[in-house]
């Protein structure tokens, strides 16, 4: 019998595929954008860049609700969120609007699809974590190589308005209906998390350390977490935002643009399947090294590169350096301060660590208004990606029990 859990893993799957092949389709709408208004790089980058704030802060929200509420409520709310949002961009006509929909609507839809999914995930797994949560976020890559095409395609033939209001339908439906498998937990339906050997019947994971979020907050060991995944996510979304006009800048059309940036979510699917079952074999810290040194060196490429092959070359390199960091973040986390708040610890991160991708795509927009070119927001983007490496090398669990646990221990 299959257990139940890789059922909540499918649904996860699906989630990400939407939520996340939708938001890498951002490139495709922000050139025809652009050339429709005559909106500046840096005006429609600063669009992205507070709805990455917004919804990387919102994760924590997200992630407590998630604790309480369960995350088929929260899940199926944030679809329709999303949903709005992308009707709503079908009917713009002035800068301001944007920034509303997507800063305002749209980060509230997004925050409710990786910290919830995640951390659900972790939840019904004690064994064979990070491979789960590598299944599941593979949805994210495949839908970042399937959905940009698909929106190049709906744009041309039927404009960029239409084409929102066809995503915004469909990405509604589709997260509540995947949202009805997403379990809270095995406890809720009686089962034990796969490969414990008991049931876990109290509030508090004491075999995992059962830290909850403030406990958690107060170590040395999640704020070092949080600066390593800041750095390495301040350029996340550069490639999202900018990929596309950057192969224009080189001469080239945009098909090419849609189709380097679909080559990220290629090199993401190998990057989730592969790093996150190794994490659980090799341990999650030298996975995190690896899929760093790839970034960083993902982000040299894009300097050097000016002809497609390079170009595709360097996104594969990036999508699996960025999807192999971001497999590892929420196991790691689990592993460090247990399972039993892990929306809530998980969702603090990304709320704090995950703002700083707001930096990114707004940077870079000015320096391609001011220079004409990206070529030094990439090299930028790989200097702080080494230095995340850097201080990951030095990352350790907490030293010391959380207070409740050390006070059943005594």
């Amino acid at each position: 019998m299959i257990f139940r859990g890789w059922t909540v893993v499918a649904g996860a799957f699906v989630i990400l595929f939407v939520a996340y092949g939708v938001q890498y389709s951002f490139g495709l709408f922000f050139a025809a954008l652009r050339e429709e208004f005559r909106w500046s790089s840096a005006s429609l980058s600063g669009v992205f860049s507070l709805y990455a704030m917004a919804y990387a802060a919102l994760g924590f929200v997200a992630g407590r609700l998630t604790d309480s509420l369960g995350p088929r409520v929260v899940i199926a709310a944030g679809g329709a969120c999303l949903g709005l949002m992308m009707v709503g961009m079908a009917l713009v006509t002035q800068l301001w609007q944007p920034y509303v929909l997507y800063g305002v609507i749209g980060a509230m839809g997004m925050s409710t699809a990786f910290v919830p999914c995640s951390t659900t995930v972790v939840k019904w797994f004690s064994q064979r974590r990070g491979l789960a949560v590598g299944i599941a976020a593979t949805g994210q890559s495949i839908g970042t190589f399937l959905v940009p095409p698909l929106a190049y395609v709906l744009i041309g033939r039927f404009g960029w308005r239409w084409s929102y209001v066809a995503f915004g339908v469909g990405v509604c439906a589709a997260l509540a209906g995947a949202a009805r498998v997403m379990h809270r937990d095995p406890e809720s339906v009686g089962l034990a998390p796969y490969g414990a050997r008991t049931l876990v019947t109290t509030g508090r994971d004491a075999a995992s350390g059962g830290w909850t979020a403030r406990e958690a907050m107060t170590t040395f060991a999640f704020w070092r977490l949080v600066t390593v995944f800041g750095l390495t996510w301040i350029p996340v979304f550069l490639p999202l935002v900018h990929l596309v006009s950057h192969v224009q800048d080189l001469g080239h059309g945009r098909a090419a643009g849609a189709w380097v940036t679909g080559m990220i979510g290629v090199g993401a699917v190998g990057g989730r399947l592969i790093m996150g079952a190794v994490s659980d074999r090799v341990g999650r810290k030298p996975a995190l090294l690896v899929g760093l040194a790839v970034e960083s060196a993902s982000f040299a490429g894009y300097v050097a590169a000016s002809g497609i092959p390079a170009l595709a070359l360097s996104s594969l390199a990036f999508g699996f350096g960025y999807a192999s960091v971001s497999v590892t973040y929420p196991p790691i986390l689990a592993d460090y301060f247990g399972r039993a708040h892990a929306g809530a610890i998980v969702g603090g991160l990304f709320a704090v660590a995950g703002s700083a991708s707001a930096l990114g795509p707004v940077a870079a927009g000015f320096v391609h208004d001011a220079t004409g070119s990206y070529t030094l927001a990439f090299a930028g983007s790989a200097a702080v990606n080494v230095l995340s490496l850097a201080l990951a090398a030095g990352c350790q669990p907490p030293r010391r029990q959380p207070r409740e646990r050390a006070a059943a221990v005594s």
